[in-house]
């Protein structure tokens, strides 16, 4: 799906639940979107100043703190980042894969391990709500790049 179009379908779920996606609310989200990765509040707020000279942390916090309730974005705990999300509206299990090299973060779903963890869970009488797991490693291509590296290495030696 396209930034626009994805732009449009959050602006529509706002409005159907009678929430307001505000020009600077839908700014952040674009930025995100735009971004294909992780960001944290003071590099939207750097991004944001771009368009919006009197943007400050607060306005990008509440922004953020609107985006997250509807679910249009995610937080990533681990790296105090944010990621949009590019099916919001329904409620999903969020697995991350998160590179540590280069900062890649992918969204995966797992249904077989939201299965497991509730049966776990369920077996000590817990009932969970909200499931979010951050797996950190590295992307297919810095796998490449450390291999080669390596591989130079050796051949130095």
């Amino acid at each position: 799906m396209n930034k626009t179009t994805l732009i449009h379908k959050a602006r529509a779920y706002c409005e159907q639940r009678g929430a307001r996606f505000t020009p600077l609310r839908e700014k952040v989200y674009e930025i995100l979107v735009s971004k294909h990765g992780p960001m944290g509040a003071y590099e939207l707020l750097d991004s944001l100043k771009e368009t919006e000279s009197s943007a400050k942390p607060a306005t990008v916090y509440r922004a953020l703190d609107f985006l997250l309730d509807f679910g249009l974005i995610h937080r990533l705990e681990s790296t105090n980042a944010f990621v949009a999300c590019y099916h919001f509206g329904c409620n999903h299990p969020v697995q991350f894969l998160i590179c540590d090299s280069c900062g890649d973060v992918a969204e995966i779903q797992s249904e077989g391990l939201k299965d497991t963890l509730d049966s776990q869970a369920q077996q000590h009488g817990f009932k969970v709500s909200k499931q979010t797991i951050e797996a950190h490693g590295l992307c297919a291509d810095c796998q490449k790049t450390e291999a080669q590296s390596d591989l130079e290495s050796v051949n130095e030696c």
